[in-house]
């Protein structure tokens, strides 16, 4: 295995690991303020299930914001998270990106054992 394919394989792992930790904050989100909304509209919810009008559906998000505004939230992070990885499994990734990783990498190699990221992107055992 040449060196530039290893070092392509530690900027791989850690693509990886940021698409790990992106799904990670969308369940997160969804788990905390995704709830925290649901069961703040659940009467709204049950009104628009058994008659369901647009302007149900408008009151019931005017008038609670707070949940409302988590389940935008909540929305908006899993539409992004999906936009961003289809976009990356489409056309690639951007040179931009690419370079940021290949930065980050040769960074977590120079500190060495040190850095919390080293042992993920060095380890043989995670797939490439």
């Amino acid at each position: 295995m040449s060196i530039q394919s290893d070092f392509q394989q530690k900027v791989h792992r850690l693509h990886q690991l940021s698409i790990y930790l992106r799904w990670l904050v969308v369940l997160s989100s969804w788990l905390t303020l995704g709830i925290y909304a649901i069961w703040n509209l659940r009467e709204e919810i049950a009104l628009c299930l058994d008659y369901f009008t647009w302007a149900a559906v408008y009151y019931g998000l005017h008038f609670n914001f707070l949940p409302t505004l988590c389940l935008a939230f909540c929305i908006g992070m899993t539409v992004s998270v999906l936009l961003w990885q289809s976009r990356n499994a489409i056309w690639g990734l951007p040179e931009v990106e690419k370079r940021k990783l290949e930065k980050q990498v040769q960074k977590i190699n120079a500190r060495g054992k040190k850095h919390p990221l080293w042992k993920w992107i060095n380890s043989r055992s995670h797939p490439s």
